[in-house]
């Protein structure tokens, strides 16, 4: 028996891992190879169903099928490898993708429109305008320049006493508009300064871990 192939199903779908019965649909196949190459990577075994019974493959046709959702259904295509396990006589797929310097991601779904994915424990989430902008901020060449104004010090002293904030909530207390609000929780996400912290419905935001305000205030001041 494939001793290995057992270990990876006894963990169950978490945050890098999804099993997947058969393959019909490349389209929804697409969404977690994106979300996968938006976050941390992952694997997909192809085989097994959720509750982690070994169905097995039935044909090489799964392999097309998911060469096509990373390349026809996911914009940028999607690099991904594959390997074959055997298990009593089954055949299970796993398709390996890691994280991506490329994001973000898109998938395309039955209208005809792209949306951006990310990966939450077990789900595979839409992603929203920020962690859109986040990435392609940090793909980018260029620097990223903020402001210390009172605007983004009413923001740090909020999270001093509070775990997280919304952009709506950031919005109201500092008097900007949501556009506005939404703009300097993007400089401070794409800096690390902000971490995001999420909810069942939308994704917050708090200080991280690492984030020295007095370091950063005293650098905002020399400039």
């Amino acid at each position: 028996m494939n001793k290995s192939i057992i270990k990876l199903i006894e963990e169950g779908e978490h945050q890098q891992q999804d099993f997947k019965y058969c393959i019909s649909d490349s389209r929804k196949i697409a969404r977690t190879l994106v979300a996968f190459a938006n976050t941390d990577g992952g694997r997909l075994l192809v085989g097994v169903k959720d509750n982690g019974r070994i169905v097995g493959v039935r044909s090489d046709e799964e392999y097309y099928m998911v060469d096509s959702a990373a390349k026809m259904y996911s914009k940028p295509a999607i690099e991904f490898t594959t390997r074959q396990h055997f298990v009593e006589g089954k055949t299970v797929l796993e398709v390996i993708i890691d994280p991506s310097d490329e994001k973000p991601h898109y998938a395309l779904d039955d209208e005809g429109k792209w949306w951006a994915y990310f990966r939450k424990d077990d789900e595979n989430r839409l992603a929203n305008k920020i962690m859109i902008e986040v990435w392609k901020r940090k793909k980018s060449a260029d620097g990223i320049l903020i402001s210390f104004s009172e605007d983004e010090k009413c923001l740090l002293d909020y999270l001093e006493n509070n775990k997280r904030i919304s952009v709506g909530k950031y919005s109201r207390i500092a008097h900007l508009s949501y556009k506005k609000a939404e703009q300097v929780i993007i400089n401070f996400r794409s800096l690390d300064i902000l971490k995001d912290s999420f909810g069942d419905n939308r994704i917050e935001y708090s200080i991280n871990d690492h984030f020295d305000r007095m370091e950063w205030e005293k650098i905002g001041r020399k400039k």
